[in-house]
């Protein structure tokens, strides 16, 4: 995955305040966000079976967002056998930790933001 380009990057401007382009599509998405989640809590990385019980996906669900996370290099997967049953083991990759950081910084200010917001409607209130 390339750098992501938008109409500021050719004119240099800074973005605007509340864009929050650091809100990687990818990530963004609930299930992606769980999967990507307890892979950084699970360093060593989950089972297939283990990572479905912990997001709450269907197997078909899970899949398809493990191939998504895979695409943009942000986990890894290695099937394999054990006890003559199939087994699909997934980690975070460094590349997935770092987003998913850079990522959580952003709705951290999201959330500075609508905090502030918030406290200055209640103080505005309170001063009726």
């Amino acid at each position: 995955m390339g750098k992501r380009l938008s109409k500021r990057d050719d004119k240099k401007a800074p973005a605007p305040r509340f864009a929050y382009d650091g809100l990687d599509r990818v990530i963004h998405e609930r299930a992606r966000l769980s999967v990507l989640t307890s892979l950084v809590t699970h360093s060593k990385g989950l089972l297939f079976g283990d990572l479905k019980l912990l997001c709450a996906l269907t197997d078909g669900n899970l899949n398809r967002h493990l191939q998504v996370l895979e695409e943009a290099k942000l986990i890894a997967i290695t099937k394999g056998v054990q006890n003559n049953r199939p087994q699909t083991f997934c980690r975070i990759t460094a590349l997935g930790r770092r987003r998913y950081v850079e990522y959580l910084a952003v709705l951290e200010q999201v959330l500075l933001d609508a905090g502030a917001a918030v406290r200055g409607e209640l103080s505005a209130k309170e001063a009726t």
